[in-house]
């Protein structure tokens, strides 16, 4: 028979491995409402990256390399980088226009907006807006693209012809702004003017502002199916809700230095991705928005773009002494 003490000594060791397997089963990042699924680096890409856009069916992510005066071109099927367009002045914005196949990409030093075909990414054309071009938003429902710019200027551009055929004047600045595909109105960030003002696209007409009592208000999504727009401020760092007509509904708390955010209607949740160094993730509860999560990602990665189709979460990291540039990929869970 064996010895008693080294049947203790079994047992223990026994009861050790299974203790340790309920813990890894159960550990905290198995419990996160994102997980890292890859980094895909971007290669020598030095300086800010800014806006991201997406090609779903080729599945193919656009990156504004900003400070590296290129946009690259990531395979998220491969995990691959498959090209870098370079040649290009501050890239802010980037815009996929699938019905002709076009990646555009708008220039803040220069201003001008130029058109690649998305098969190779040959230069196909280019307007001239005269300054600061930066957000670029596909309104497929009325089949044109918008581009904010200049001191206060939407431009509105004719896929077909990929000229511009109309101007919406405005205040200041437009930083983030979206469109409602259901009633045509475009919800424009102006930082500058402490405000957000809403327009009719067709018209170009300014239908309301509404002022904003907290600064540097940049970033901003739609929540369709609730009828609500939410945009950050970064002094103080917060997120507000309000209806599309401008009522207040709830504030939280969140990390500083926000560029985008985005609404997960799947799972009732929102992911606000931070300079500071992390993203946070709320859940919507009614007219509650509690965090659920902060996971750290790294300093400067302020950019990122949800995309429902392949339910991933995409975020920019620049280069910095954590590492070389990337795209991270987080899967949402469950």
């Amino acid at each position: 028979m064996p010895h008693p003490l080294r049947m203790m000594i079994v047992v223990s060791a026994g009861m050790m491995m299974l203790t340790g397997t309920a813990a890894a089963a159960h550990s905290p990042e198995d419990k996160a409402p994102l997980r890292l699924e890859a980094k895909i680096l971007l290669g020598d890409v030095r300086g800010r990256i800014d806006h991201l856009a997406i090609d779903v069916k080729r599945q193919r992510v656009f990156v504004a390399e900003l400070g590296n005066d290129s946009v690259g071109v990531v395979d998220l099927a491969t995990h691959n980088l498959l090209r870098t367009i370079s040649g290009l002045s501050e890239p802010q914005g980037v815009g996929y226009e699938p019905s002709t196949d076009t990646l555009y990409v708008a220039n803040a030093r220069d201003g001008s907006v130029r058109f690649y075909d998305a098969d190779e990414y040959k230069a196909i054309g280019r307007v001239e807006l005269g300054s600061d071009a930066d957000n670029v938003r596909i309104d497929a429902t009325a089949k044109r693209v918008i581009v904010g710019y200049g001191d206060g200027g939407l431009a509105v551009l004719d896929p077909s012809t990929r000229g511009k055929v109309q101007t919406i004047s405005l205040k200041a600045h437009p930083e983030s702004f979206q469109i409602d595909p259901n009633t045509g109105r475009i919800f424009v960030n102006l930082p500058d003017a402490h405000a957000v003002t809403v327009v009719d696209g067709g018209t170009g007409r300014q239908l309301a502002n509404w002022r904003m009592d907290k600064a540097a208000n940049f970033a901003m999504t739609l929540d369709r199916e609730r009828s609500r727009v939410l945009l950050v401020y970064r002094s103080p760092a917060e997120l507000a809700v309000f209806s599309t007509d401008g009522k207040p509904i709830a504030r939280a708390e969140t990390c500083g230095d926000v560029d985008d955010l985005f609404v997960d209607a799947r799972r009732g949740r929102v992911y606000v991705s931070c300079g500071a160094g992390y993203v946070d993730v709320f859940e919507i509860d009614g007219s509650l928005y509690r965090r659920i999560a902060r996971l750290p990602t790294a300093t400067g990665a302020r950019t990122s773009l949800f995309v429902p189709e392949m339910d991933r979460l995409l975020v920019a990291v620049r280069t910095s002494l954590a590492g070389p540039a990337a795209i991270w990929v987080f899967k949402p869970m469950p």
